[in-house]
């Protein structure tokens, strides 16, 4: 999903919202389904493939944003005989709605993602289906691919499984509660097990040199025609949260290359250009980065609470860009099988309610356990799918890039030619006159030029802001 959160709250009327929504047009962002699919969506959510294994007795629950309805997963968490646990994790099955070739499969194609602006999302699949029939909502009964997951004592996985089932979450639970809960002491064994397994997979994290950004979430709310910028820290739960979802996508990655079929998401080690970078909005940011120190440890070093820590973790973002799909067949494993940032095999098979490419990633799994070739529909798309889903996320980088921008406007709109301290965080190689600044109050990056002498690369500077208008001039600066 995004890996900058943003959303507004409050009334935040014109010029933000007039600009989100001028934003959605000019990406020509699909405004509602066609016909077609919102009937076939209404077919299918009446009637759909139901799976002969029925595991309804299994109390699961999902943990979700408060006001969340698109529930792809559910777990549910228990010590195992002899020491360690067995992870239970339900995942959305869209394949049991949505047909091959038919109108659904043909819009999912044509979105690829759900698209998130700060005021509103673009789901990837009708909300009858993503949030409501085939959502994993508690009461009901629901389709799933149903993975098992086997951990030892110290939180390594010892044996996969995953097949199709009809699942019951029995709650809806959020971030903040299930952490009030669990630092109580007042959450059931399966829920407080999260805390366990979560450290657990942590510093098996940690071992194999692995990173997870907890990028806060940034919050923009109007005060008399204002704008103001706050972040919401993610929570040690949100954390734990997140293990599952990782352990489940290199379980999956296991999975295909045993098989000798499936399609990865990897990411190359970051170029030394890219850190250097980081580096010097490290300091910009007043981070600490000691030359000797690697930067998984800065990193998990940080607070996101500080609002100077949660500015850096949303640029250590850029570390991230490079990252695809790669397709492999005939039981001969890519030359790029790692994710840089998870250390490890990995890949997308978690959200399949909002991205494509995890509906395919499901079916290959359990084509793996059944040790069966993949479903003909499966194999017939699998090499378009890198295409594709780049395709889509460059769409969705796009969105949040541009939202991004105009959300700094805003913010800063009433503020043209006020002066702000900042450093120099990037230089053109072609202008040297014109680059990026990192304020250092409020948190914000944009492009500075005008100046008539080369901008001092890594340096305090003094900066006078020359426009801030959302929706029709980005935020930019000037040397004062």
């Amino acid at each position: 999903m995004p890996r900058r959160h943003l959303h507004v709250t409050g009334a935040a009327e014109a010029p933000l919202r007039a600009a989100l929504r001028a934003l959605r047009t000019t990406l020509d962002v699909p405004d509602g389904f066609p016909a077609a699919v919102t009937a076939e969506a209404e077919r299918v959510a009446a009637a759909p493939r139901l799976p002969a294994y029925d595991a309804t007795g299994i109390d699961f629950f999902t943990i979700d944003p408060p006001t969340s309805t698109d529930l792809d997963q559910a777990m549910y968490l228990e010590r195992r005989a002899g020491g360690g646990h067995r992870v239970h994790y339900a995942i959305a099955d869209v394949a049991a709605f949505v047909t091959p070739g038919g109108a659904l499969d043909a819009e999912a194609h044509r979105r690829v993602t759900t698209l998130y602006f700060p005021d509103e999302k673009v789901p990837l699949h009708p909300a009858l289906l993503s949030e409501g029939a085939a959502s994993l909502l508690p009461g009901q009964d629901r389709p799933a691919l149903l993975w098992r997951i086997d951990l030892d004592a110290d939180g390594a996985t010892t044996a996969t499984d995953v097949r199709r089932a009809l699942v019951r979450s029995r709650a809806k639970l959020d971030y903040e509660g299930v952490q009030k809960q669990i630092d109580a002491g007042t959450a059931p064994e399966s829920l407080a097990l999260l805390r366990d397994i979560g450290t657990l997979r942590e510093q098996q994290e940690v071992a194999r040199g692995g990173i997870s950004l907890n990028v806060p979430e940034q919050e923009i709310v109007e005060h008399d025609r204002r704008y103001d910028l706050s972040y919401r820290a993610p929570l040690a739960a949100d954390g734990w949260n997140a293990q599952i979802s990782l352990l489940t996508g290199m379980a999956a990655a296991e999975l295909m290359l045993a098989h000798g079929t499936g399609i990865l998401r990897t990411l190359p080690s970051a170029p030394d250009g890219a850190v250097a970078r980081l580096r010097r909005s490290a300091k910009a940011l007043h981070i600490d980065w000691p030359h000797h120190v690697p930067y998984a440890a800065v990193v998990r070093s940080l607070d996101p609470r500080e609002p100077n820590h949660a500015a850096f973790l949303q640029e250590c973002t850029t570390l991230l860009r490079g990252a695809g799909y790669t397709v492999f067949r005939g039981g001969v494993a890519p030359e790029l099988a790692v994710h840089a940032a998870v250390a490890a095999a990995y890949t997308h098979c978690t959200a399949p309610l909002r991205r494509l490419v995890d509906r395919y990633a499901g079916e290959l799994c359990l084509a793996a356990v059944a040790g069966q070739d993949p479903p003909d529909w499966v194999a017939a798309a699998l090499d378009e799918l890198p295409e594709e889903m780049a395709q889509g996320t460059s769409r969705a980088n796009t969105v949040e890039r541009e939202c991004v921008d105009i959300v700094e406007a805003a913010l800063l709109k009433d503020r043209v030619g006020e002066l702000f301290d900042a450093t120099v965080v990037d230089v053109k190689e072609q202008e040297p006159a014109v680059g990026t600044v990192h304020l250092t109050d409020p948190a914000v990056a944009a492009r500075i030029e005008g100046g008539d002498r080369p901008l001092p690369l890594g340096e305090r500077l003094r900066v006078r802001l020359t426009q801030a208008d959302p929706g029709t001039a980005k935020v930019l600066f000037a040397p004062a």
